[in-house]
């Protein structure tokens, strides 16, 4: 068990941070009034599973087209799908706008300041309620991401592998948390793990706390933290159907609400299968209309890969014979950019038409 940390480790933190910290759009300068509640939450949902550079031009958008969050929670849901399209993990983007709505209609457009409240709200856990409350409101909350779970396994020389070590940690976090600016002794560990105590080479001659680090001091720090090996990712298979209307217009449908892109506009396509490949009169009897002549199938495949399993996809293309008979929303070529197209569904398109004209 590690042991006791210093008193001073979190000073020192926050000592480095006032003369390092990154500056970024969502955030108040060190030492400054704490950032706005709004900015916050945005972000922070943002960041789950996106990093730093991906998500500030995205911030910065929503801000400027939703600039409070009584004009996020007014806006169709399809626009903002269609802004959120490009960051993944679209069931972030439904609950965003669901979160939204409750605030501006249920508390008056004001976010709780303690963390249980906060995570009564659509899709806030518990690592977003920490953050909220501790950045935004100055509550003495335990924030845990990926970068603090690497600096505190390393600082502590914690050699259980994650998962299972998040509830130490944790504890570990809690522990060090000071009452005074929570909120930049959080954002200062997320830019210790991410500036210095990076995952590979961590710079430690530069780190406020090497003089305490175990790992360190026990040249174990690049093999912290330990992690649970991750079962190879199994390849499904599919197929699309570039389906067109005699003005060239395509097909796209939408994707149910629940489950994987839910709610996200796709190119119609067959199952996607574990492994095995779809010949074409197997997969035809999917096809979202009927063909004025054959499917034609397109060279090349599309390839993607999600957070559990790489995805193939084959194209077949045809002109439609009844289109108004067809399921889905006839879209001019022009018009696909303002749809909420999720990044592998913009693959298939970008795919088609390189093969298909």
């Amino acid at each position: 068990m590690p042991q006791a940390s210093p008193a001073d480790l979190p000073s020192r933190l926050l000592s480095w941070y006032d003369r390092h910290a990154r500056s970024l759009p969502w955030r108040s300068p060190p030492g400054k009034p704490l950032a706005e509640p709004y900015h916050v939450w945005l972000s922070e949902v943002m960041l789950q599973q996106t990093t730093v550079q991906a998500v500030a031009p995205y911030f910065l958008a929503f801000l400027k087209r939703w600039p409070t969050i009584g004009d996020l929670a007014a806006a169709p849901l399809d626009e903002v799908l269609t802004a959120w399209a490009g960051l993944g993990y679209y069931a972030r983007a439904r609950n965003l706008h669901k979160c939204a709505q409750a605030v501006a209609e249920t508390l008056d457009g004001r976010f709780p300041d303690d963390e249980e409240a906060l995570r009564a709200l659509p899709g806030i856990g518990d690592y977003t309620a920490a953050a909220i409350a501790a950045i935004a409101f100055g509550r003495p909350a335990a924030v845990m991401d990926g970068n603090i779970e690497r600096v505190l396994s390393r600082l502590f020389a914690v050699t259980e592998p994650l998962p299972a070590a998040k509830p130490a940690l944790k504890a570990l976090a809690a522990r060090l948390t000071p009452d005074h600016r929570p909120g930049d002794y959080a954002q200062a560990a997320m830019d210790l793990g991410a500036t210095v105590c990076t995952p590979r080479n961590p710079a430690c001659v530069l780190c406020p706390w090497r003089d305490d680090c175990q790992a360190a001091r026990l040249g174990i720090a690049e093999s912290l933290p330990a992690k649970t090996p991750k079962p190879e990712r199994p390849t499904r298979k599919g197929v699309a159907f570039w389906a067109l209307r005699k003005d060239g217009a395509v097909l796209i449908r939408r994707r149910p609400d629940k489950g994987l892109l839910g709610g996200m506009m796709e190119i119609p396509s067959t199952p996607w299968r574990d492994g095995q490949d779809w010949p074409l009169a197997e997969a035809v009897p999917h096809a979202p209309a009927t063909p004025a002549g054959d499917w034609r199938p397109l060279p090349g495949l599309v390839s993607h890969t999600f957070t559990h399993f790489h995805l193939e996809l084959s194209l077949v293309t045809a002109t439609i014979r009844k289109p108004e008979l067809a399921l889905g929303l006839w879209c001019p070529l022009d018009d696909l950019s303002g749809q909420a197209l999720p990044t592998v569904m913009r693959k298939v398109i970008k795919h088609a038409l390189s093969k298909a004209y």
